[in-house]
């Protein structure tokens, strides 16, 4: 997805051995449809060369103030004039101090300090060793930064180039695409909670057997990452998936219905959005075996009795704050068959102001979707799309929704 598409982004480089990752991030800018002017700092350049960023960026890399290529002579205002937002990556803790105090001795600070700051806003992600980090003269700048209207994206933590292990940091690449393309999202569910659940659930008949379904996860998580970028908490309750966590979402991993519901009624209280994705099985064995069941030379058939799981759907949606409003609840139906009838048909049976039917075996585990948003006036049909931009689009369908209803 061309998520960046007609964004000119100025990607700053400061002193750091994370310089390194700054050329797989401008890879990973111009691929998502941006383009990047590159800026370094005479510290860059003693860690990755200006001809590895030019040949990233398409584009000359700008080092001086000087630069005889700028006709009037006025880098630091024409780049900052042409951009959507600037983005320094890395960012040592000397150049934080710089932007803390508007110091302006080289060509990047001069031109943060000269941008149009209610225009082009400053993204900061620092990289350092952990103490520096953590210094209060660091911390005292990183929020003076912060009050001055940058936006901070924060610090990863693990193993150091000088041999230690703590926070400090460089986000990697593809986190910091994320934030930035979730940066220019419409903030449509500002100060909304938004809870979703996704992919299947595991019911267990014996310690390595169990019954589940086809379910990637994928619809759920493209779903919480959607409502992440329009400015919501979001809360994940996710089924037994392998997919990475959507960047600023907290994730809780359940196994069974019986620990999704759970998990969900810890969380209903305070959500005002809940986003019913998960293919959760509707039933489960009556008695799990605590050993695993063999075969014997009998030949016998193991009998299997079930019982009902608690419908998690139903159960918040006709809770007292769904009643009153206060909790906003969507479902999903995946259907293998007579999608609409069926979709609406579990609308009203389940009692939700929106249901989306998809069809289950087109979809488990791709890419892509198509989907139908059923309502009381009817049916509007989602074209088949990624599931990330069909995400967008159901996250602002509801947003829709919620500010009519208000």
């Amino acid at each position: 997805m061309k998520d960046l598409a007609g964004k000119h982004i100025v990607l700053g480089l400061t002193g750091g051995i994370a310089c390194y990752k700054s050329a797989e991030l401008c890879r990973l800018l111009i691929k998502s449809g941006a383009t990047v002017q590159v800026v370094m700092t005479a510290g860059a350049e003693q860690f990755i060369t200006s001809v590895t960023m030019q040949a990233l960026s398409q584009r000359p890399v700008v080092l001086s103030q000087w630069d005889a290529r700028e006709a009037n002579n006025m880098a630091h205002i024409n780049l900052s004039r042409e951009a959507d937002a600037c983005l320094i990556a890395p960012c040592s803790a000397d150049f934080v101090a710089k932007l803390a105090h508007g110091q302006a001795g080289d060509l990047l600070s001069l031109m943060c300090l000269a941008r149009p700051a209610n225009a082009v806003p400053l993204l900061i992600a620092p990289a350092m060793n952990r103490e520096m980090w953590a210094h209060p003269a660091t911390q005292r700048n990183m929020a003076q930064v912060a009050a001055d209207g940058a936006v901070l994206l924060g610090v990863g933590r693990g193993d150091q180039a000088c041999g230690e292990t703590g926070d400090g940091r460089m986000l990697e690449p593809y986190e910091l695409l994320e934030d930035l393309i979730a940066f220019f999202q419409p903030k449509v569910l500002a100060d909304q909670h938004v809870l979703v659940t996704a992919g299947p659930t595991y019911e267990a008949i014996d310690p390595v057997r169990g019954i589940t379904n086809l379910s990637s996860g994928k619809m759920g998580f493209a779903i919480a990452r959607a409502a992440r970028e329009a400015g919501a908490e979001v809360t994940l309750v996710a089924g037994p998936v392998g997919l990475p966590t959507p960047r600023g979402v907290h994730r809780v991993d359940v196994r069974s219905a019986s620990n999704m519901l759970a998990a969900v009624m810890d969380t209903a209280p305070v959500a005002s959005i809940f986003i019913a994705t998960a293919a959760v099985a509707d039933w489960r064995p009556e008695h799990a075996s605590e050993q695993k069941i063999k075969k014997d030379a009998s030949g016998a058939t193991p009998v299997l009795s079930f019982v009902e799981n608690q419908d998690i759907l139903a159960t918040l949606a006709q809770s007292p704050r769904a009643q009153s409003g206060a909790l906003f609840c969507v479902g999903f139906a995946a259907e293998s068959h007579d999608l609409m009838a069926n979709a609406q048909a579990k609308r009203l049976r389940k009692g939700v102001p929106l249901l989306v039917g998809n069809i289950g075996p087109a979809t488990f585990g791709r890419d892509d979707n198509a989907l139908l948003l059923v309502d009381e006036r009817g049916v509007v049909e989602l074209a088949r799309d990624s599931k990330l931009s069909l995400a967008r689009q159901l996250i602002a369908n509801i947003a829709f929704r919620i500010r009519a209803r208000d």
